[in-house]
């Protein structure tokens, strides 16, 4: 279950830049969220035609091949906001202060520079499916229907540039938290009672 983000704000420049990218974030996650339905609406089509008319929609695979990236990128930047993403807190649950923030600041780090490195690979492979003098803008094409690869090779590295700018933003964040001993527009590490207080808090106010 999803629960309230535990990201302090202010009027800083940096917790107005945190909130800017974060509406931005937002718009990913949803058009994540939109890709999953429609992988559902379209499994719904196919089955139908298949037991019903015995006519599946053509090129089923070749649309999921498709939206993978939506599915599987999009949402990536925004967890990472909310610190939503899977971890292994039993060290850093346990930390505090200014030796935790240099810690997530650490990690914050060397997760950049493997995202940077991701989105030049990514960017690069993109780069060999798109030709303007091709049909389609497309060099590669799926299997089924012929649909051009290149739309979706390029929803990674924009996935992984907005993650990049996010990781920057909390790499800076944990930098000024350590100098002033506050940190804001980064995840803070709660501990089970207040998880457990976020998730009744949310629940109440569902109803």
């Amino acid at each position: 279950m999803a629960t309230a983000s535990l990201v302090l704000a202010d009027g800083s420049t940096l917790s107005k830049i945190d909130r800017g990218l974060l509406r931005f974030e937002r718009f990913l996650a949803l058009l994540s969220g939109l890709a999953v339905f429609s992988l559902m609406v379209l499994a719904v089509v196919s089955v139908t035609g298949r037991n019903g008319f015995n006519t599946p929609l053509p090129g089923y695979v070749d649309w999921i091949e498709q939206a993978m990236p939506l599915i599987a990128f999009m949402g990536a930047a925004y967890v990472m906001r909310e610190g939503a993403h899977i971890r292994m807190d039993i060290v850093v649950g346990r930390l505090r202060g200014r030796l935790l923030f240099s810690v997530e600041l650490i990690t914050t780090l060397a997760v950049l520079l493997l995202m940077v490195l991701l989105t030049w690979g990514t960017w690069a492979h993109f780069q060999r499916s798109f030709d303007f003098s091709s049909p389609l803008w497309s060099r590669d094409s799926s299997m089924d229907i012929a649909l051009p690869l290149w739309p979706a090779k390029l929803l990674a590295p924009v996935a992984f540039g907005v993650l990049s700018l996010r990781l920057i933003l909390q790499a800076w964040a944990y930098m000024r938290a350590i100098v002033t001993g506050q940190a804001i527009a980064v995840p803070l590490v709660a501990d089970a009672a207040k998880q457990a207080q976020m998730e009744a808090d949310q629940l109440q106010g569902d109803a």
